[in-house]
């Protein structure tokens, strides 16, 4: 895969594994004790240095350990993430949330981002290509240790309620082949103080409408688990504003 080899991979995703449920940078004798590598910290140690150097781990200032970078969070998106499955209870659950909102559209859409927001304690937004926009959760990310810093989370909420940002999103959304767009670090939001940020977007489309409904989060945030939420609320929202049946 790429330029990796087989050792480098595990490595990268051990790296991925700790530093997503942690919050702290990676360091060798860690992925060495927990998660049974089968070679020597040293060793662990010199891949590290050459995930570095070819762009897929990045070393902090304030600590010898590294952090993966959004150049190694897409390599394993798109290479090793194993998306989690969603319940029925949960899928049941997701469809009564919002169904009574049904025949208001910017109810229906104002609601679904409350929704997601609650189910996955992060914030959720919703864009449309009429203009309107929907987010919910601000106070979730204020727990987030990324988010702390108020120069960053400043220019997230100003970001926020930028239309014609939202705007070009849209349209990057659907300019792609898949359904699904993640959008990881300072590269994808045109913003050097967003480098710890990112994003999970799904895409809905009728014949009056079409939008984006997603996460906005940590750059580390759970993307197997998450991924599959966002598919079936973008999904849900389109089968509902066409007046198909819902999603069972």
């Amino acid at each position: 895969m790429d330029d990796l080899t087989a050792r480098q991979i595990d490595i990268l995703k051990a790296s991925i594994k700790e530093y997503s449920e942690s919050g702290l940078p990676v360091g060798s004798e860690i992925l060495e004790k927990k998660y049974k590598l089968g070679v020597s910290p040293a060793t662990v140690r010199n891949e590290m240095v050459e995930l570095a150097k070819k762009g897929y781990l990045t070393k902090t200032y304030f600590s010898s350990g590294r952090i993966p970078s959004a150049k190694g969070f897409r390599f394993y998106i798109n290479n090793l993430m194993e998306e989690k499955d969603i319940s029925t209870t949960d899928e049941i659950a997701y469809k009564n949330s919002i169904w009574d909102e049904r025949k208001d559209t910017q109810k229906l859409l104002s609601h679904a981002a409350k929704i997601l927001a609650e189910k996955s304690n992060l914030l959720s937004l919703v864009a449309t290509s009429t203009g309107d926009l929907y987010y919910s959760g601000v106070g979730n990310l204020l727990t987030v240790n990324e988010f702390i810093d108020i120069n960053i989370s400043r220019s997230l909420f100003e970001t926020l309620e930028k239309l014609h940002y939202w705007d070009k999103i849209i349209e990057k959304a659907f300019a792609g082949e898949s359904n699904i767009m993640y959008m990881l670090g300072e590269e994808d939001f045109l913003n050097p103080l967003l480098e710890e940020c990112g994003s999970i977007f799904g895409e809905f489309k009728t014949d009056n409408i079409r939008g984006i409904i997603g996460v906005v989060g940590p750059k580390r945030m759970s993307y197997a688990g998450l991924t599959p939420q966002v598919k079936y609320f973008s999904e849900l929202i389109e089968e509902i504003i066409q007046g198909e049946n819902p999603k069972t």
